[in-house]
């Protein structure tokens, strides 16, 4: 999953394009980046700002788009009106999600938005926006409302919306006592997602929340559940955040190490890179997946939250690799594991009868079962038809098949799965078949 960071530059990493980096990166995606403004500042202090011309902005852009499938946007430091504009021009005909970070202040006390430029932001970006995520200080610029109440929150939000963004996230929201709170306004529904509160000063927890956030909605979580995962993410950052300099500790993010996701991600890399892989990729799009070692639930299996989708002739990941992140290609995984639990990797590919005759002349053991002797009542029931399909295919069998295919049926895809004790195996054959 490729993102985009439009932001301007932190030399300390706590907060701007370093930090969206850091943020993209730690759960799975690419981040791409264009740079609106260069700061000085560390965690004691803030210096100067040099905003970057506009058409070097536009050349920045230009050359991420021109090269690079972007999943989402998110925009954070934009300085001054020219920058605005530049970037109102490139990417209002889009239809990329677009999450807004309005930038005001720095934690160090800079102002990272000229006065005269709020109503550019307003006129500009705001419209193009999917989602806007300012603290109740930002919101109450923007919204020229004092917020002191949630009758003002509300009125605040929805003046916002007005400009024309569909949801508005109003960050930090005190709550009952140990909380602190996140009110939503999605389109007409209204709501807050509430948390534990730290009593620690930070810089970066801003720019953390909507970097997570634009993980979350790119990788097609809905809006409630993306606030949800951004404010946890936001929670351990804050949480785990380190003193480096001589000032304000700065948030940081600490994944458990997981061979499974670096061995998947590598192997989900060579996939891609596979000649005319494009050309075996079905409708409904591919998963690619890897288990833990011992299987109870699909959630033990590591898949990708999204899809593996076809672009042309590229082939492109469209969510982040997350434990029960796919369901059918992870439930086909799980009945195999019940009989062979050597079997921790899968991926489906489009069914062809041509590439069944080439997995039998190499040698890979193939069986496959009838979608139309499906009883009705398992048909009715969410992934129990993979289920039964894969008891069908194995129930004579003493080895375990590296193939299992079905011929589809009404308004059911054919579909191949490909098995084997580990995603570098996966690969191997489907080289073969090639």
């Amino acid at each position: 999953m490729n993102l985009l960071s439009i932001a301007g530059s932190d030399p300390s990493s706590g907060a701007g394009i370093q930090s969206d980096i850091k943020t993209f990166t730690s759960l799975g995606s690419y981040a791409l980046t264009v740079i609106t403004s260069v700061t000085s500042q560390n965690t004691t202090k803030f210096g100067n700002i040099e905003p970057i011309s506009s058409k070097m902005i536009t050349n920045q852009i230009d050359s991420i788009f021109s090269d690079f499938k972007i999943d989402a946007i998110k925009i954070g430091m934009v300085y001054n009106s020219s920058t605005i504009k530049a970037v109102f021009m490139k990417l209002s005909k889009m239809t990329i999600p677009i999450i807004l970070d309005p930038v005001i202040k720095s934690t160090t006390g800079g102002r990272l938005m000229k006065k005269n430029a709020i109503v550019s932001y307003k006129k500009y970006l705001i419209p193009i926006a999917h989602t806007i995520t300012p603290n109740i200080s930002e919101a109450s610029m923007l919204g020229g409302i004092p917020i002191k109440n949630n009758k003002d929150l509300l009125r605040c939000a929805i003046k916002i919306q007005e400009y024309g963004v569909k949801n508005v996230i109003i960050t930090g929201v005190p709550s009952k006592k140990g909380e602190i709170s996140d009110f939503v306004l999605e389109d007409s529904k209204q709501y807050f997602i509430s948390g534990k509160k730290l009593k620690k000063m930070n810089h970066g927890s801003g720019c953390n929340f909507s970097s997570a956030l634009t993980v979350a909605i790119a990788s097609g979580k809905n809006l409630r559940n993306a606030v949800k995962f951004a404010k946890m993410f936001t929670y351990s950052s804050i949480k785990n955040s380190k003193k480096i300099g001589k000032g304000i500790p700065i948030t940081h993010y600490t994944r458990k190490s997981d061979s499974n996701r670096k061995i998947l991600n590598n192997a989900i890399y060579d996939f891609q890179n596979l000649k005319n892989v494009y050309s075996i990729i079905p409708e409904c799009q591919t998963n690619f997946v890897y288990s833990k070692e011992k299987i109870k639930t699909t959630h033990d299996i590591l898949g990708v939250s999204g899809r593996i989708v076809k672009a042309g002739k590229d082939v492109v990941i469209a969510g982040s690799l997350e434990y029960g992140g796919s369901k059918h290609v992870a439930s086909a995984l799980l009945e195999i594991s019940k009989k062979y639990p050597q079997m921790r990797s899968a991926v489906n590919v489009k069914y062809d009868q041509i590439l069944i005759k080439k997995c039998l002349r190499k040698g890979l053991l193939v069986k496959s079962y009838d979608r139309s002797m499906e009883p009705l009542g398992i048909k009715r029931k969410e992934n129990e038809s993979i289920s039964w399909g894969i008891k069908q295919s194995i129930k004579n069998s003493d080895v375990p098949p590296d193939i299992i295919f079905h011929k589809g049926d009404f308004g059911k895809e054919p579909m191949i799965l490909i098995f084997g004790k580990n995603p570098n195996e996966v690969i191997e054959k489907i080289s073969k078949i090639l």
